[in-house]
């Protein structure tokens, strides 16, 4: 049961306030000491640089081509004007002299771009692209400086994806994100059930966050990093909201927060002058697609139902011209998967009695989901801007993957997730205020659709296929009736956040910012709420040739504690910091910040372990940990031993040098430490476990294969037991400890954090072809892990020579289960070297090209995704070893070329080296150890690693009787044009010899080949 302390968050707050302060006066004292250019925040653009070639500049102002707002900057004496903050789009400037207003060309600016462009109002900087073009609105001679435009990116590693590119790239979700493995380091992985995730360096998806409009979209709760994503095909948000994104997968400045590894920057679309919308479909299905090679070899051949129907639309506009725009959008998708049901242990159908053989054989898992998203903006003035938006997403189904559970057992799917933003941005002569306000709730809650007992049927004997004497083999072989996943997490709440950027001070942009958040954060997890009674179908004691009457084992979850498996917490979170982009010379700018962040999660500080659980590890109840290797007391909690962790101070300094005049090529670097947080899904677990946890009892059977000593969980088999009655006079035999697990965490628990380090060279070879190399270092430490706490009498975690080295599963307290302790510890590094092209598309070379390749070792203390650490007594004790979630090469490449009679070709290209397996070994003999090693697959059959090439062709009719901008297309793409199977199940056995091979027919996440076929509308 949770217990507060006396001490409120809010009187937390007025003691740690003075810290908070004293961090953000001491940059504030660093910046003023210095005194930067302009810095685009998370969601905008900045502009800036020096007009010569002219007398009596006084002013500069920035017209948005496509909506008529205008922001205007003063000039200083030399001609130098700075824009801090500007939104993603087209531009032109109009430059007030003592002889008029002269007008640049239209050029574009990205978003998070820090463009530098200077330019001469000389006489030979005049022209038109179009001489016949009307001059614009302000009068003025034209002047072509677009393609002057430098970016200064310091010492970030990243790339930008444009909207041209989201649109025309291949692709088979409509994910917007499924580009963002441009950037150096960066990963986007789809599984084979169709789910996705993001992941940079030797990191997971959890230190990932997304950032649209400037609001991060980070998970608390579960696992995928931003909310919504945690088993779900889903998508984050509507693809056609998204104007463009950036990312980052390493050295970010001080404004981004809640992440360690890779940081994606969006903006969304806003509504124009003019009234444009835009509708789609995208349709396949089984016979648009090759056959999966579970549909070819498996037991029961033939193509399995599919579709993968997605739809919507957008609309945007001017509300009041040049004043107010709107602009809306929805996407749906409605998906019928594949899936294969197969018997363990590679038996055939026939295997089984003939009242379970129709369990098995193809079907399917179904998906449906709705997004749905808003947006009006608001200029009233050349001095305010005013945005609300909104998103909702609503998701269900029925969730089923391929294995041996019968679709009886399946999930069905319920996603909810509501975000509301208001902003106000405020423009002065010498400085720019954003404020925002959010609101956010978001609900993941899969529930089984059967609620019955289930029935797992097992096979421990002689194998059933190639006997040999005292050989047992083990394995499940078929699971039915109702499903185990029964969950119902999320979060709710509010926030404020405010961005100050003063540009005062000639060569300097000093931007501070603070944020404040009130999240309540929920989970409920009903693990085992069916009852599942396993069988070894090889025990046939009363005849017959398939045991399925009585069974050895039962698991279900039962409510054993005081308190209660749902577990909330009320959160504030508070993060401050300050950063200055300083222009030091015309080559040289500095990047200098830091931030410091700080959380408060009531259900962990305030938490008081029940007395049971504290008598339970007593030294008189459970003398094992006399001599342990860790002090159970730091572990326990009385409500006073835990504080919030106060470090979370993160320096960030990144550079560029501009080696020539024009600004062509530049050295950059950077460092940087970012710190995550603890998801609340590990930290909940002490409460939960501790109060509904999944209760295991064996039946003695006669079953030589699956025996046990008589205990209070051991008991003679009786058929009572498969009745709740039953079930709850197990419970009563259990005694008080009732057998529950027990979960304790660090009380001196740290914040996981990354370093970064950058170093690279960038280069414009041309107008619109840019090159980079570089090289990035990310160590990742104090990732959250749960170990073994149980000890053998004598305090030691394995046994003495000679025997083979073993957790001490059955040296549990009397009465419970094992002791499961929380801490820090979990460790990754990456060293990466790249080399990036990037050709881009425009009218006069209607071609592009993008093209990255990294090179990186990775290691890691703990096999990538795992946080469960059993195996060794600490962390400390793990071996460092190779990466199991990073491949070493891997190289991305997508294209586009605008083909004759009004048709666009564009692909996707990607190949990757194959994965590293990691296996735990224990040796016996006079001299015992135990390790992991960690090996190279062989690759995928007849190639070597990864591969996948897409691509897709579109057909454009315009229809300028309707409008001139009016056009129809159809779309078809192909993805995985060569049909490569990249397989993901491989030997891991050391002494077959087929070690590191394929072992199995499951494939990744890449379908067969499969075309899709689009088609849409624009006016």
């Amino acid at each position: 049961m949770i217990q507060s302390r006396n001490l409120s968050i809010e009187s937390r707050l007025a003691r740690r306030l003075a810290a908070a302060l004293a961090v953000s006066v001491a940059g504030g004292a660093m910046s003023a000491a210095l005194v930067a250019p302009a810095h685009a925040q998370e969601s905008t653009a900045s502009l800036r640089g020096r007009i010569t070639g002219a007398e009596g500049i006084s002013q500069v102002v920035a017209v948005e081509v496509n909506t008529g707002v205008r922001r205007t900057v003063a000039a200083n004496a030399a001609g130098n004007y700075n824009f801090a903050s500007l939104r993603p789009g087209t531009y032109r400037l109009e430059v007030t002299t003592a002889d008029g207003i002269r007008t640049t060309e239209a050029f574009t600016l990205r978003v998070a771009q820090n463009a530098v462009l200077d330019f001469d109002l000389g006489p030979q900087a005049v022209g038109s692209a179009d001489p016949a073009a009307e001059a614009p609105a302000g009068g003025g001679e034209i002047l072509v400086v677009a393609n002057r435009i430098r970016t200064m990116e310091g010492g970030e590693v990243g790339a930008n994806i444009s909207l041209r590119q989201i649109e025309t790239l291949p692709q088979n979700n409509r994910n917007f994100l499924a580009f963002a493995d441009l950037a150096p380091g960066v990963q986007f992985i789809t599984g084979a059930n169709g789910q996705s995730r993001l992941q940079g360096g030797a990191q997971d998806s959890r230190t990932v966050n997304v950032f649209i409009d400037g609001v991060g979209q980070k998970d608390y709760v579960l696992k995928n990093g931003i909310t919504g994503q945690d088993s779900t095909q889903g998508n984050p948000f509507p693809q056609m909201a998204i104007g463009e994104y950036r990312v980052i997968s390493s050295n970010y400045k001080a404004e981004f927060d809640q992440v360690s590894s890779v940081a994606i920057t969006a903006v969304t679309r806003s509504g124009t002058n003019e009234f444009h919308g835009q509708g789609f479909i995208d349709y396949t299905d089984q016979s648009l697609r090759a056959a999966t090679p579970l549909e070819l070899y498996g037991d029961n051949p033939g193509k399995v139902e599919t579709k993968d129907f997605q739809f919507g639309g957008a609309l945007g506009g001017p509300i009041i011209k040049d004043m107010m725009h709107f602009f809306v959008t929805y996407e749906g998708k409605r998906q019928e998967r594949p899936v294969e049901i197969t018997p363990g242990l590679g038996l055939p159908v026939s295997f089984f009695p003939a009242e379970y053989q129709g369990e098995f054989g193809p079907t399917n898992s179904t998906f449906n989901e709705d997004l749905y998203f808003g947006k009006i903006d608001f200029v009233p003035s050349n001095s305010d801007l005013f945005e609300i938006s909104a998103k909702y997403r609503d998701e269900s189904g029925e969730f089923l993957s391929n294995g041996i559970n019968a679709r009886s057992t399946i999930s069905s799917q319920d996603v909810e997730e509501l975000r509301v933003t208001g902003r106000w941005e405020h423009t002065a002569d010498n400085w720019i205020n954003d404020f925002k306000v959010t609101y956010e709730d978001v609900k993941w809650a899969p529930t089984p659709v059967e609620f019955s007992n289930a029935s797992l049927f097992a096979y421990a004997g002689p194998s059933p296929t190639n006997p040999q004497p005292g050989v047992i083999v083990r394995d499940n072989l078929l699971r039915i009736g109702g499903g185990g996943n029964y969950q119902n997490k999320g979060q709710k709440g509010w926030a404020i956040q405010n961005d100050f950027t003063w540009i005062g001070f000639e060569g300097h942009t000093i931007k501070a910012g603070v944020k404040s958040k009130w999240v309540e954060l929920n989970t409920l997890q009903l693990n085992n709420f069916n009852p599942v009674y396993t069988y070894n179908v090889a025990h046939n004691p009363g005849g017959g040739t398939f045991n399925d009457t009585i069974p050895y084992r039962v698991q279900f979850g039962a409510q054993t504690g005081t308190g209660s498996p749902i577990v909330n917490s009320k959160n504030w979170q508070f993060g401050v910091y300050i950063q200055d982009d300083w222009e030091v010379t015309d080559r040289l700018t500095l990047n200098l910040g830091v931030r410091w962040d700080y959380e408060e999660t009531p259900a962990f500080l305030d938490f008081v372990h029940p007395q049971d659980a504290v008598d339970a590890v007593s030294p008189e109840n459970y003398p094992n940990l006399a001599n342990a290797n860790y002090d159970i007391n730091d572990y326990i909690s009385t409500g006073t031993e835990r504080e919030p962790f106060m470090g979370a101070i993160q320096p960030r300094v990144g550079f560029t040098y501009e080696l020539d005049d024009d600004g062509r090529f530049a050295v950059f670097g950077g460092y940087g430490r970012s710190y995550d947080r603890n998801q609340f899904d590990f930290l909940q677990q002490e409460i939960s476990v501790g109060s509904y946890t999944t209760r295991t009892f064996n039946f003695i059977t006669g079953d030589p294969n699956n025996t046990c000593d008589p205990s209070p969980t051991c008991v003679p088999w009786d058929p009572i037991y498969l009745t709740e009655e039953g079930r709850q006079q197990l419970l009563a035999g259990a005694g008080a400890g009732g057998g529950r697990e027990l979960r304790f965490i660090d009380n001196d628990l740290k914040m996981p954090y990354s370093d970064q380090f950058s170093l690279g060279l960038r280069g414009r070879l041309t107008s619109n072809f840019d090159a980079e190399i570089g090289f990035s270092h990310i160590e990742s430490r104090d990732g959250f892990a749960y170990l073994l706490g149980n000890r053998r009498p004598d305090g030691s975690f394995f046994e003495p020579a000679p025997a083979v080295p073993n957790s001490p599963w059955g040296f549990s307290p009397s009465g419970y289960g094992s002791i499961i302790i929380g801490t820090n510890g979990l460790e990754t590094s990456a060293d990466s070297a790249y080399l990036k092209l990037n050709k881009s598309y425009s009218v006069g070379s209607p071609w592009s090209l993008s093209a990255t390749y990294t090179y990186t070792e990775a290691e890691e203390n703990r096999k990538f995704g795992e946080y469960f650490s059993l195996d060794f007594p600490s962390l400390d004790d793990y071996p460092i070893v190779r990466s199991s979630g990073v491949r070493k090469h891997r190289l991305v490449m997508t294209g586009s070329v605008d083909l004759p009679i009004g048709m666009v070709l564009s692909g996707k290209f990607q190949i990757a080296s194959p994965p590293y397996l990691n296996r735990l070994v224990s040796t016996g003999g006079p001299n015992p150890s135990r390790d992991v090693i960690s090996n190279e697959a062989n690759g995928n059959g007849d190639r070597w690693g990864f591969r996948q090439m897409d691509l897709a062709v579109t057909k454009y009719l315009s229809l300028p009787f309707i409008t001139d901008d009016t056009r129809i297309w159809v779309r078809a793409d192909v993805i995985n044009l060569f049909n490569d199977r990249n397989y993901v199940d491989y030997n891991n056995d050391p002494s077959s010899p087929d070690y590191l091979s394929i072992s199995g027919l499951g494939v990744g996440g890449n379908p067969p080949r499969t075309v899709k076929l689009s088609a849409g509308f624009e006016f």
